[in-house]
Parts: C-alpha cells; structure tokens; sequence
C-alpha cells in the first residue's frame, strides 16, 4: 500500500495519517479476524534495503493484499511480483481513486470501499472465501 502524502496537493490526496488508518483499520483488523498475521514493511525492524526486505516479506506470505489507493507505482510492481510468483493478490481500492487505477488492474476484481469499516469487513470475507482461514483463526462460540 501507498503511506500517503506530507502535504495534500488536491481534494483526493490522502495524508499519512489518512493511510495509517486504512491499515490500523481497515486492512490489519481483517488479516487478524481471518486468522494470519499482518505485516507492512515500514513498521518492520530490519537492516537490508526497503526493497529486499518488501521482496521477501512477499516470498513468504500466503497472499497479499494490494491496496491501489493512491495509483502508486509500488503497489504495480509489489502485486505484479507477488502475482508472478503465484502467490494470490487481494486487489483493494478506495471509491474515489479507482477510476485513476491502471487499465491493466481495473480488469482484475478490486474491493472498492468508501471507509476504513467497509474495507475491513469486505477484506475479511474475501480473505476467508478465496485464501481460506488461516492459523491464527479465533474459533467463535456461537452458543
């Protein structure tokens, strides 16, 4: 996922603490209810480059999930690599920014959400029905 901007430059631009909580809140919550762990790599302790370390956190995920917020350039080539190593890619877009959104992704099935609660409980129902829960799953008592 994009981190944001310092200074909002338009209307549509969203801050760093804008794209702060759409991870706290939107995509953490629903990687967690699902049962994985949620990792972004820039609240990581590590010592390589940025890259090597982006790389290899997704060499070893079980998916991804590619926020498009943003339309940054990372984010093609973070999905793009991932999705080259057959690893599943959750495609994931704030209403108004999809229509900025690559041709070659707007093609692929995106969860477009309007807020941080919406993008949650849809990432969490499509991580359960495409990837499956996962190790961590909390098993409700539905007594």
């Amino acid at each position: 996922m994009w981190y944001g901007t310092d200074e909002k430059k338009t209307e549509n631009d969203l801050s760093k603490a804008d794209m702060k909580r759409v991870y706290d809140e939107g995509i953490e919550p629903a990687v967690v209810r699902a049962g994985y762990h949620a990792t972004r790599v820039d609240l990581q302790p590590f010592n390589d480059f940025i890259m090597d370390q982006v790389f290899s956190s997704i060499r070893r995920a079980p998916f991804v999930v590619a926020d498009f917020t943003g339309n940054r350039n990372g984010v093609y080539m973070e999905a793009g690599f991932a999705r080259g190593l057959g690893i599943p890619v959750i495609h994931t877009c704030k209403k108004d920014h999809l229509d900025d959104a690559h041709f070659d992704v707007k093609q692929i099935n995106h969860i477009v959400w309007t807020t941080e609660a919406e993008l949650a409980e849809k990432l969490y129902y499509r991580i359960a029905n495409t990837v499956g829960p996962g190790p961590f799953e909390r098993v409700m008592d539905r007594t």
